[in-house]
């Protein structure tokens, strides 16, 4: 099966995960949202988009010759722990409902056990063989609740190398503009994107509405004045190294936050030229929160690597394989931006050895 063939497959169950999640959306219950026990929130949304993508991935690839492995966030366990009956039939229906809206798919009957099988079959380890898919069911969980910025990530890995990347940014509105992606003021039928990219072919997004309408190739922003650069974050705890480096840097904005990796898609149509991901402890980054986001960004002329320069190794399994952060931007701003990150590593570095040194006296 080409990579067309494998992303026409991949457009498909992200599309229909992102119809699962805004159904949700419209009418958002109390009993929809749980905590798990790393205290991380989760909804019934989460659940139904891997189980949708899941099953769309095991049908529409049915004819290759080994088992679909998909690396996912998710699994029952988890779901298993809530112990309510109820919330596994909203998300059976949902699956169903989903699925039905289809009509390659409507005719097929599904169980809770079908359901609870689909989120399971992401329990792949990922590595350096073969071929894995890696997803994010809904990216920015967070702001899914709160109605704000979030994404439904899928990407492929071969031979630990990411190839091609759909996503869905069902809330990201269709113009491009680094102030209105939080803004929320757009119409209904001007918000909605769905951006698609494989190696050497470039990143392209088109109407998550409107699948039928002529996808738009994107490019990061050709600005290479750090004064007038837009800048991403997360919403977190403030990172004060961040602000370091774009003060480095030369940047005069201030921050604009969005959940998810809704930030890379921005990033990769020009919405902004640089998106720093650093925390204020060392920490694990899972690849399904970077895996999609960043072919679309390199395909679209961008750059995206760890601290010390180096490309995001997605090869080790579920964990990338990096130094301290993530640094996301434009090849004309990237030996500056590295050179910024150098230098306020440095200081941070010093900083606590002084720190540690008063303590000691």
């Amino acid at each position: 099966m080409s990579y067309d063939e494998m992303l026409a497959a991949a457009k498909k169950a992200v599309s229909l995960a992102a119809r699962l999640s805004n159904e949700v959306r419209k009418s958002l219950l109390v009993s929809d949202v749980w905590n798990k026990s790393d205290d991380s929130p989760v909804t019934v949304a989460d659940y139904g988009s891997q189980a949708v993508v899941s099953i769309v991935l095991e049908r529409e690839l049915k004819n290759e010759n080994e088992p679909v492995s998909l690396v996912a966030e998710e699994d029952s366990a988890e779901l298993r722990k809530v112990a309510a009956e109820t919330v596994l039939a909203r998300i059976t229906e949902l699956v169903k409902d989903t699925l039905a809206s289809d009509e390659s798919y409507a005719s097929s009957p599904l169980s809770s056990d079908d359901v609870l099988t689909a989120i399971d079959s992401g329990k792949s380890e990922g590595g350096p063989k073969g071929r894995h898919w890696v997803l994010d069911p809904i990216g920015g969980t967070r702001g899914f609740i709160r109605g704000e910025q979030y994404a439904i990530g899928l990407a492929l890995l071969v031979e630990g190398k990411v190839v091609l990347g759909v996503m869905a940014c069902p809330k990201l509105p269709l113009a491009s503009t680094a102030a209105g992606i939080n803004a929320n003021k757009s119409s209904p039928e001007k918000v909605g994107c769905l951006f698609f990219g494989a190696v050497g072919t470039g990143a392209y997004v088109q109407s998550l509405n409107a699948l039928d309408s002529p996808p738009v190739k994107v490019e990061v922003s050709s600005n290479d004045d750090p004064a007038k650069a837009s800048f991403f974050e997360s919403y977190h705890t403030p990172v004060p190294i961040h602000n370091t480096i774009a003060t480095k840097l030369g940047i005069k904005e201030s921050p604009i936050k969005i959940n998810s990796q809704t930030k890379y898609a921005a990033l990769s149509r020009g919405d902004g030229e640089v998106y720093l991901r650093f925390t204020r402890k060392a920490r694990p980054e899972s690849i399904w929160n970077h895996a999609a986001g960043s072919i679309l960004v390199s395909e679209a002329g961008g750059k995206v690597t760890d601290a010390a320069g180096n490309p995001l190794d997605f090869s080790k399994g579920k964990y990338l394989d990096y130094k301290r952060g993530i640094v996301v931007t434009t090849q004309k701003l990237l030996p500056r931006l590295l050179k910024a990150v150098r230098e306020s590593l440095k200081e941070e570095e010093e900083e606590e050895e002084k720190a540690a040194s008063l303590k000691l006296h």
